[in-house]
């Protein structure tokens, strides 16, 4: 609390010396005094602080590390790896196929016998190429070459895409001119045929109203059914070095074994 002498002294001062920067007009005895000290601690403080254009610390938070590698837990950032490295590889052949998606080896009990008329006409047939395969699924044919993709009229169970699966039953493998029919199939050991799952498709939802006569209720069947999509890796014929190789076994010919036709 100021005293009344001190109150006083102000008045005094304040009317023989009023700063320009108080109004004209005329204010109360304690607003005067409050503005006055005011302007003295303004002043004095605007005196012993430079004044500075541009703060000196940014008006946001606490900056932050511009960094976009992750920090592992002992706070060492984690190697970078350059996105040109990691690229998706398509397998061409079967040996960049992994060993985990290659079809089981088949085993036999007995050797394959092979005639003297089909060993002697089989380097021609392995030869040409491309080659066809009329292979058969559920007593389906279906005519294949490397590269067709073929839907199946069914959802083959226990497939998932990428598998790769192998068509060992066909009744014909052949090429332009030259044409291997079984009787009533072709030995698997003289063929491949290899396919991929690509995926599943679906149609389009079917509604069909059923009713019956003299009655009022109508049914509703509903149906939407799913086919796997697959795609033709491989589809060749093996040459009689591989035959003899698998321990193929030279015979006569006989009247019911399969003979390579030539077109003429």
């Amino acid at each position: 609390m100021f005293s009344r002498s001190i109150l006083r002294g102000f008045a005094s001062e304040l009317r023989f010396a009023a700063p320009s920067s108080i109004s004209a007009a005329p204010l109360p005895q304690r607003a005067c005094l409050h503005q006055t000290a005011w302007l003295r601690t303004t002043q004095q403080q605007s005196q012993s602080q430079p004044h500075s254009p541009n703060p000196e610390t940014p008006l946001g938070a606490t900056p932050r590390a511009q960094d976009t590698q992750p920090e592992t837990q002992q706070g060492s950032k984690a190697p970078s790896t350059p996105t040109s490295t990691i690229n998706t590889i398509t397998p061409q052949t079967r040996a960049d196929v992994p060993i985990q998606k290659q079809p089981v080896a088949p085993t036999f009990d007995s050797p394959l016998e092979v005639t003297k008329s089909v060993m002697s006409s089989l380097p021609h047939l392995a030869g040409q190429s491309p080659h066809y395969v009329v292979a058969e699924l559920h007593s389906r044919p279906y005519l294949l070459t490397a590269g067709d993709h073929l839907r199946l009229p069914f959802l083959m169970p226990k497939v998932k895409p990428g598998d790769i699966l192998r068509f060992n039953r066909a009744s014909a493998v052949g090429s332009r001119d030259f044409t291997l029919k079984g009787a009533p199939h072709v030995d698997e050991r003289l063929f491949e045929c290899r396919v991929r799952v690509t995926g599943t498709e679906a149609e389009p939802l079917r509604i069909k109203e059923k009713t019956k006569r003299r009655q009022r209720h109508t049914k509703t069947a509903k149906s939407k059914h799913r086919y796997t999509i697959m795609r033709v890796m491989e589809v060749r014929v093996k040459t009689p070095e591989e035959l003899l190789e698998e321990g193929a076994v030279v015979v006569e010919d006989a009247e019911d074994t399969p003979k390579i036709e030539a077109r003429s």
